[in-house]
């Protein structure tokens, strides 16, 4: 295999923006992303909407040319120690890469990105049922939290809105 590159994304740069696309598509097929591709709109909205936002940050990763992996994150806040924090929102390496360090080495591209910006924490979610997934992730120092042992762990829920 190719050395893989990672970096930071260019919203503005047609071909990173190109990558960002057919990455976040190839993603979306996967069972771990819902196993539909993105839509027409999506396809064409997703990186001039992700460039409008002043609290997105993409890092992808490239095998020579090609790009074989993505993390997007979007800068939060923590009420509760008064500091930003980074939600990593996607994070996808192509069938063929996967196994071989990408999405560590791009979570520590990441992680330092947060450093950077006086972050406290790294967020993100997980499915129950992608162990791949969870035992990279725990590698790097995830963990599930919990405010108080009596009240439990924290759960992911979402309510989708009609747009």
């Amino acid at each position: 295999m190719l050395p893989v590159t990672v970096i930071d994304a260019d919203y503005h740069n047609p071909g990173h923006a190109k990558a960002i696309v057919a990455l976040m598509d190839d993603y979306a097929r996967d069972p771990m992303g819902g196993a539909e591709p993105l839509s027409e709109a999506v396809m064409h909205n997703l990186v001039p909407r992700l460039a409008a936002l002043p609290h997105a940050f993409s890092v992808l990763a490239f095998a020579g040319e090609q790009a074989v992996g993505l993390v997007n994150c979007f800068m939060g806040f923590s009420t509760f120690v008064a500091q930003p924090l980074v939600n990593i929102h996607d994070v996808t390496v192509l069938a063929d890469y996967r196994g071989q360090g990408i999405s560590q080495a791009m979570l520590a591209r990441v992680e330092q990105v947060a450093r950077e910006r006086g972050c406290c924490k790294l967020t993100l979610e997980v499915l129950e049922g992608n162990a791949p997934a969870r035992k990279s992730y725990t590698k790097l120092g995830f963990a599930g939290y919990q405010l108080d042992p009596l009240m439990g762990r924290a759960l992911f829920w979402q309510k989708k809105l009609t747009v």
